[in-house]
């Protein structure tokens, strides 16, 4: 799968802005407006000093309600795979978050969260990760980020690009999305926490420095 087109940026996003005005920008976005059954609230923290790049899929409700990312049980167990406390987690200035979709989806009619909005991602992505040129290394957490980062050169399932995560090293780190689900899915591929997370651990503490 190629990643999705990019859509075209809006003019005034090309006339020289800082980056707190293309911040600014991001946040007022309201192009899906529409779709959004909670409305928009774009979630996400990035400085243009940050080495470490988490790119996961849409807020949920919770994250939706305190505008902090990976603020639920999926984000215990991102901090838990990391080896870092909330501290650590949260200092924009070494740690940026930005999520595929930046604002919460909605729910699916047989359960489970909508997918990101595919309007996010191309529109903001390209400006947004342009700025964060001291990022050593981007983790790709779920599908939807591996998806649109990565293209045709995904394995045939999350798990078999996890499996495989050297493939796109140094750049690109692939992770499971941390949901209550993964606690299960480790349990029956032992290797994830066996290869992957001491070396997921071991990047992140040569980045962060």
């Amino acid at each position: 799968m190629a990643p999705a087109p990019r859509a075209a940026l809006p003019r005034d996003l090309d006339r020289g802005e800082s980056f707190e005005q293309l911040l600014a920008r991001t946040r007022a976005c309201r192009v899906c407006e529409k779709d959004l059954p909670l409305g928009p609230n774009p979630v996400f923290r990035l400085a243009e000093t940050a080495r470490l790049l988490i790119v996961g899929q849409a807020p949920g409700t919770k994250v939706h309600a305190t505008g902090i990312p990976w603020n639920d049980p999926s984000g215990d167990r991102l901090r838990e795979w990391l080896a870092l406390d909330c501290d650590a987690f949260y200092d924009t200035a070494r740690i940026a978050i930005l999520p595929t979709g930046l604002c919460y989806p909605g729910r699916l009619p047989q359960g489970g969260d909508r997918p990101p909005r595919p309007e996010c991602a191309p529109l903001w992505h390209p400006p947004l990760r342009a700025r964060l040129t001291n990022v050593r290394l981007t983790l790709l957490v779920g599908s939807y980020a591996q998806a649109y980062y990565l293209g045709n050169r995904r394995a045939a399932s999350v798990a078999e690009t996890v499996r495989n995560f050297r493939t796109y090293l140094p750049e690109f780190l692939p992770l499971p999305h941390p949901s209550w689900r993964t606690r299960a899915w480790a349990e029956r591929n032992p290797w994830f926490s066996c290869r992957v997370i001491p070396e997921l651990r071991r990047r992140v503490r040569e980045v962060l420095g």
